[in-house]
């Protein structure tokens, strides 16, 4: 199989997208890209700043102080991590206070030139596999296979309330699905690189499917890509 694919997982919220991207590029030694984590480090940002607070974003203000952010990921041994301003976010961006920003920031146009120019950058090469919303869209409408991820917001809910039920985040499973779908709607209808399927995507409903099972059916789609 080459080993220089470029393997772009767009799809929902809470459908597992990362940890069936990051199992991917682990099974093909390849580099994983969560670009919905980067979006999240910036949400992380404004908020720290006092630009954003709930789903209100001063977008003049986060605009004036992107430059001022350095993003990007560092691989430790066998482990690739994401920083900001030279400090590691992971730990402080799995919140529902960033979560409730996220999106009102993701559908800032200087928001996503900054991060799409990153990605692109970091992916250039090949050999990745990147997880988001644009990413066979707009990142890399070129990649070599790209999969739509999807599950029923039903299923979507559990797996998100049971996530942050893990974290001791305390919430009602209806305070999560309405999150979700007010994610889903506001990525869907955002006028600057929108949540939608590519033409050339292939469509995986994975309600039914435990993480290995959607893994076993991705990687069955990249080795038909070398046969």
């Amino acid at each position: 199989m080459r080993k220089n694919l470029t393997i772009a997982i767009d799809g929902h919220s809470a459908c597992g997208k990362s940890t069936v991207a990051k199992l991917l590029a682990k099974e093909l030694d390849y580099i994983y890209i969560d670009s919905g984590a980067m979006y999240r480090a910036i949400a992380f940002f404004a908020l720290d700043r006092d630009l954003a607070e709930g789903r209100t974003v001063d977008r003049e203000g986060l605009v004036e102080e992107l430059e001022k952010i350095d993003i990007g990921y560092k691989r430790i041994g066998e482990s690739v991590s994401l920083y900001m301003n030279g400090i590691e976010v992971e730990p402080l961006i799995r919140n529902m206070r960033v979560s409730q920003v996220v999106s009102p920031v993701s559908t800032i146009p200087e928001v996503r030139e900054k991060l799409v120019e990153i990605q692109r950058a970091i992916g250039k090469e090949g050999g990745v596999v990147m997880d988001g919303r644009d990413i066979g869209t707009v990142v890399f409408p070129h990649a070599d296979l790209k999969i739509f991820l999807t599950a029923s917001i039903e299923e979507r809910g559990r797996r998100r309330w049971a996530e942050l039920q893990q974290r001791g985040v305390e919430l009602s499973m209806d305070e999560v699905i309405n999150n979700l779908l007010e994610r889903d709607l506001i990525d869907s209808q955002r006028e600057v690189s929108p949540l939608m399927q590519a033409e050339d995507a292939l469509l995986i409903d994975n309600s039914n499917l435990d993480v290995q099972q959607t893994l076993n059916r991705i990687l069955a789609l990249v080795e038909k890509l070398g046969s």
